[in-house]
């Protein structure tokens, strides 16, 4: 039988994870799986991005030129610099 358990919880210092449960028995063996929640910025531009059809076609498409290499444009770290004078 296959268990499991959720709990939202805050990084401590040093990256140090808290998680206890009364259903975690002594010496079990477990699986740990880390996911790391957006910041509310990082949703609130996610959200905007996919927020018309234009913008979420526009992604789309974009996403599927990288997957097929093609319509890319490509520039030398030297170009990069020169142009954005970094």
């Amino acid at each position: 039988m296959f268990n499991s358990l959720k709990q939202m919880t805050t990084v401590g210092p040093g990256g140090k994870i808290e998680f206890w449960s009364a259903e975690l028995p002594e010496g079990a063996q477990v699986e740990v799986i880390i996911l790391i929640m957006p910041t509310a910025t990082e949703l609130e531009t996610t959200d905007y991005l996919w927020s018309t059809e234009a913008n979420r076609q526009q992604l789309l498409e974009a996403i599927d030129n990288v997957e097929k290499r093609q319509n890319l444009i490509t520039i030398t770290p030297e170009e990069w610099h020169e142009k954005y004078r970094v």
